[in-house]
């Protein structure tokens, strides 16, 4: 059966459609001139005019996963809730800006990206401190901008002491405990999370001594717990498990004088990077862990706390794609024929790191038939630079615009200078109308922090 870029486009789409079930974004659709056109804005004419390769993130689509996670929480759960945004899918000025605006608090792993979150505007008191490793310096950082810490180890614990021993603390720091809950879910072994054989959090054994140690300092503020099963998750059951674990821990932080009154069951919901994938709504994700959550509460007879997640890859991922020029092409008879991109794994890291599987159409012939199989190769000196094995396209020429779908998040958290290429520009569309949120580094700025040694300095001419 042939194919062609117009399968992938969103059909019929309802107010309820739920972004992470669209291989493209939701304003996708084909102009006159058979161009994929995003927010308004032709694909090819943006990649003409900014150059390639190009992340182009759809408002809308962002806006609406948003608004879909924090309706359907304030549909399902009586009680107080707050979504944040894992902004390690995607963390830039305008990304957190954007979520922010959209009543969504942040959840960080580092003093950089807490220190993003904060100049993008983002209070405080909605921003939470991640990370199985935070140095002294970030956990004075997060001290001083006054956001909730999410204590992963001991060795925090006794460097938050320190710092209370050292009279930096002088008001009581907001604190919340990650702990394994001993659930798998099937998804790639690098982001399971949830299992016990996991670097992050507390092993559900540790918790009584910890919630002993925490009662006795009085500069910290217990909020509550924190679990996290997994990412790229389609399946319901193990995210309905987790409340009900969770709700346990609760109430053996109240035994010691310890009332929780915030639970975070962190995020995972996958997204479809291909026809295959087969994700649940975010309504229908949200409904679950809501209804599970009350559940375990009544049957423990504890009122219900205020409820948190985390979602990052279900909220933009599929709001952005990425935007090559072809180059070269290699046939090799009866075996393969290889087409090149001007882009590759340093601007998409994911194939060779989690054998992570996309879609691809050609931007300026849309309706044209697949008429060809080829596998989609980056620039790289990698033989491992591989962006998609097989690719359904249209005969390509050098110089046509192909997109990549679905790659809004981890993609250019994850970019590097790999072979000193600049990481790419991103465009944010909507209406017609771009803006560039991420300027393309330039070969001065790959060289901008390196020195060299007074007697390797080049001779005068």
């Amino acid at each position: 059966m042939e194919h062609s870029g117009l399968q992938y486009l969103p059909q019929n789409l309802t107010s309820s459609f739920s972004p992470n079930q669209a291989l493209l974004p939701l304003t996708a659709c084909v102009n006159g001139q058979d161009h994929l056109e995003i927010g308004g804005c032709d694909v090819p004419q943006l990649a003409a005019q900014f150059g390639t390769p190009l992340y182009i993130l759809d408002e809308e689509t962002l806006q609406t996963a948003c608004r879909q996670y924090r309706n359907a929480f304030q549909t399902y759960y009586p009680g107080e809730s707050l979504v944040l945004y894992a902004s390690k899918a995607w963390s830039c000025l305008a990304v957190c800006a954007i979520v922010a605006r959209e009543g969504l608090g942040i959840d960080v792993v580092s003093g950089g990206e807490l220190f993003t979150a904060l100049q993008a505007g983002v209070s405080p008191d909605r921003l939470y401190l991640h990370g199985n490793n935070k140095s002294k310096q970030e956990l004075q950082f997060a001290i001083e901008s006054q956001c909730t810490i999410v204590l992963d180890n001991w060795l925090e614990l006794d460097l938050l002491r320190e710092l209370i021993q050292e009279g930096t603390v002088r008001a009581p720091v907001r604190m919340m405990v990650r702990f394994t809950p001993g659930i798998e879910c099937h998804t790639h072994e690098y982001i399971r999370t949830g299992h016990l054989d996991s670097k992050f959090g507390f092993d559900p054994n540790q918790l009584e001594p910890l919630f002993i140690a925490i009662s006795k300092q009085p500069l910290i503020h217990f909020v509550g717990l924190h679990a996290h099963i997994g990412s790229q998750i389609f399946e319901l059951q193990p995210h309905a498990d987790l409340p009900g674990v969770m709700v346990e821990a609760l109430s053996k932080a109240a035994h010691h004088g310890l009332p929780v009154t915030e639970l975070n069951v962190g995020g995972g919901l996958g997204i479809r990077y291909t026809e295959a994938d087969d994700p649940p709504e975010i309504e229908v994700w949200v409904k679950t862990v809501a209804q599970s959550i009350i559940k375990a509460c009544e049957q423990h007879q504890l009122p219900l706390p205020k409820l948190l997640c985390e979602p990052g890859r279900s909220l933009i991922g599929s709001a952005c794609v990425t935007a090559y020029t072809v180059g070269s092409r290699k046939q090799i008879p009866g075996t393969r024929t290889y087409l090149s991109v001007d882009g590759g794994m340093s601007d998409n890291p994911r194939p060779i790191t989690y054998q992570s599987l996309y879609r691809v159409v050609n931007a300026n012939r849309m309706s044209a038939s697949a008429g060809e199989t080829v596998t989609l190769a980056g620039k790289h000196c990698e033989s491992g630079d591989i962006l998609i094995k097989e690719a359904q396209l249209p005969d390509c020429q050098p110089g046509d615009i192909l997109v990549v779908m679905g790659t809004g998040a981890y993609n250019y958290s994850m970019a590097s200078n790999y072979n000193r290429l600049s990481r790419p520009a991103a465009l944010l569309v909507r209406g017609g109308e771009c803006s560039v949120i991420l300027e393309r580094e330039t070969y001065q700025d790959l060289i901008r922090q390196d020195r060299l040694p007074i007697g390797l300095l080049p001779a005068e001419a």
